[in-house]
């Protein structure tokens, strides 16, 4: 290999504090990272990296973390992960169980994943561009002339089939479509509101043909903006459903760096589709099997964000400036169930989700949401889910 590679992945990572590999084929010849992870996240997305062969690409995954690749003659540098703005503790959590890491190292790894630098994609590619004219005979790339590689359609929620999107994207190509009304707006940012996924699915399933006002002077940037704006409404829509301010704010920013980058009609609409049921249903978790009062809502955000640790009903009170007892018979009161009861019934819906979409072990899964054995992790996934953890994967699978 010649050394100059080495060179520039060393400069690379010392210069904008980010991971960079060199490889030649699939063999890795070389890394350097600026920090200590026990284990690679690029190891979830090999195949779609190790996919792109234009001079300069990148791969965007589901938690908004990019990698950026330039490939010149048998030799591919792959940079990253990085993003504008990184997954919260939860999300490196449930990357860090994802990667197999052991539960002794999965601080380290959290730790580690949020001292990468994080950069702009736009710096991030622009770089790599700037690279690419040294090492592919001075050609010049610019970033329109990037494509974006994700699974775009696996990244859709369930039950929005591609047929269903197409006819949306033939309809948008109609001329015979009437302004955006305040009644359509208000029914779908109802819709988020009340974490109504299904009723989103049936909207999106015969969505009316609708056309913003113009606002911007090309169909592209016109698109994009349209984007941002439902990005705006939609983010404002579960903050008032429920959803810390936080959370939803991140969110659409990320959704919104996404979008910039976007350069097909259909990709900034599926795009768009994939934002507001992802919003929706976030909003629908807060809201399960409840009836919603602030106090409700501010638990359900609090079980979210620790879903993988043991949660203590003690610490959970000292978040809120409450004592123990009087937040439990506050919570009793308002909800007819326990905290315990809550906390538990939640662990066990993120049990199903994980056993029906991941290959992980019952053992894994148990250690991952905090269950002190997997005997205790079976009994409660019995009780709230009426059948064992192994019944449930079998008649799922």
């Amino acid at each position: 290999m010649p050394t100059d590679h080495e060179y520039l992945a060393k400069s690379i990572t010392r210069l904008y504090g980010i991971p960079a590999r060199v490889y030649r084929g699939r063999e890795e010849l070389f890394r350097c990272f600026p920090v200590d992870l026990p284990r690679d996240p690029m190891e979830l997305c090999c195949e779609e990296v190790f996919a792109i062969s234009e001079h300069v690409g990148y791969y965007a995954s589901p938690l908004f973390h990019y990698y950026g690749v330039l490939n010149a003659g048998d030799v591919r540098i792959v940079v990253g992960p990085t993003a504008q703005i990184m997954a919260d503790e939860q999300q490196l959590r449930e990357l860090a169980f994802r990667l197999d890491v052991p539960q002794e190292k999965v601080p380290a790894f959290v730790e580690g994943m949020n001292a990468i630098m994080r950069l702009p994609v736009e710096t991030l590619l622009q770089m790599l561009c700037t690279l690419n004219h040294f090492l592919n005979a001075g050609e010049k790339l610019e970033l329109s002339d990037l494509a974006i590689h994700e699974a775009e359609q696996t990244m859709i929620k369930s039950g929005i089939e591609h047929r269903r999107t197409s006819r949306v994207y033939e309809q948008e190509e109609r001329d015979k479509q009437a302004h955006n009304t305040l009644a359509i707006e208000e029914a779908l940012m109802g819709i988020v509101r009340r974490g109504d996924s299904v009723a989103l699915k049936r909207w999106l399933s015969s969505a009316p043909a609708v056309q913003g006002g113009t606002i911007a002077g090309d169909q592209l940037r016109q698109l994009r903006n349209t984007f941002v704006v439902t990005a705006t409404l939609v983010s404002r829509a579960a903050i008032r459903g429920g959803m810390r301010q936080d959370d939803a704010f991140s969110l659409s920013d990320a959704y919104i760096q996404r979008v910039e980058l976007l350069t097909s009609h259909s990709k900034i609409l599926n795009l768009q589709y994939n934002m507001l049921l992802e919003f929706t249903e976030q909003v629908e978790k807060l809201h399960r099997g409840q009836h919603t009062t602030k106090l409700s809502l501010d638990v359900a955000n609090y079980v979210r964000h620790h879903l993988s640790e043991q949660i203590s009903v003690e610490k959970m009170a000292g978040e809120f400036f409450l004592s123990r007892p009087y937040l439990s018979s506050k919570f009793k009161q308002e909800t007819s169930q326990t905290l315990t009861d809550f906390i538990l019934k939640e662990k066990t819906e993120e049990a199903k989700r994980l056993l029906r979409y991941s290959e992980k072990s019952l053992s894994a899964i148990s250690t991952y949401l905090g269950f002190s054995s997997h005997g205790h992790f079976s009994r409660v996934f019995r009780k709230y889910a009426g059948m064992t953890p192994g019944e449930y994967r079998e008649k799922h699978r």
